[in-house]
């Protein structure tokens, strides 16, 4: 396997970003942050990629931040401060990203681990996959946008019992609850949520993507502005090369350019 601490690959449509520090269960430290918003933004950026698979090498999906130490000097909140503001803008990227996310999670997504893969739109878990808000357990609050995710994904009092708790989450629980959207045998898994994702090869990217935009604030927009986003972004795609031939194809009974998918899950 290439020694870079992020993998970068195309799969058809999917690109496949695989955090790769196995021997630390794929711990974040800067280096492999950087990378990460180098995959992010690459994956943004070529028009011919539809969709991304993020997943983790050697078993795990990440263990967090290294708490190694980084060797910089200063004082501690604002070396922290600063450090998370970073990570704050790649992530952001990440759940920002105008096209379909799915983290494949197998064994540990712990911590920092679990908040970037909360970042996705859809998770698949392996059936041996760990979710764990470990952060009490090392005296930290969550972060990485795990206080703003976890609730809207499992509800208010599910979320605060699962940081309060730092208790393991495993797999079939974690469907259960919402929290992940399907489990896979972990030989599959990776496959698994490559098949998903081409399921989005066909679709008009540019019209899921500005859905996605407007979901992605349902919760803190009130109607009113939730009417004018949806306005705003119908008028765009009723003036798109693609819509003229979608309703053309319509009206002629033809096969159309996206079908739709019967069931994602």
């Amino acid at each position: 396997m290439n020694d870079s601490k992020v993998l970068f690959e195309k799969d058809g449509k999917t690109a496949v970003i695989t955090l790769n520090r196995p021997h630390r269960r794929n711990a974040l430290d800067d280096e492999s942050k950087q990378l990460l918003a180098a995959a992010i933004r690459t994956a943004r950026e070529d028009a011919s990629i539809a969709s991304v698979v993020l997943t983790g090498a050697g078993g795990h999906f990440c263990s967090g931040a290294d708490l190694g130490g980084d060797g910089k000097e200063g004082e501690m909140p604002f070396l922290v401060r600063d450090a998370l503001l970073g990570a704050h803008r790649w992530h952001a990227e990440l759940m920002d990203l105008e096209k379909p996310v799915i983290s494949a999670i197998d064994g540990f997504a712990v911590g920092a681990g679990l908040s970037l893969a909360l970042a996705a739109d859809f998770i698949i878990a392996s059936d041996r996959a760990r979710l764990v808000s470990n952060f009490p357990r090392i005296g930290f609050a969550p972060d990485l946008g795990l206080m703003y995710i976890l609730p809207r994904l499992v509800g208010l009092v599910r979320a605060k019992e699962i940081v309060f708790s730092a208790r393991d989450v495993l797999a079939d629980e974690a469907l259960s609850i919402g929290l992940v959207q399907a489990v896979a045998p972990a030989e599959r898994l990776r496959q698994t949520a490559i098949d998903y994702a081409r399921r989005f090869d066909d679709a008009p990217t540019h019209v899921l993507g500005m859905a996605k935009g407007i979901m992605n604030r349902a919760f803190e927009t009130d109607r009113h502005a939730m009417t004018q986003l949806e306005t705003a972004v119908q008028g765009i795609c009723a003036a798109s090369s693609y819509n003229a031939e979608a309703v053309r194809r319509f009206f002629a009974k033809e096969p159309p350019m996206y079908a739709g998918v019967e069931r994602l899950f």
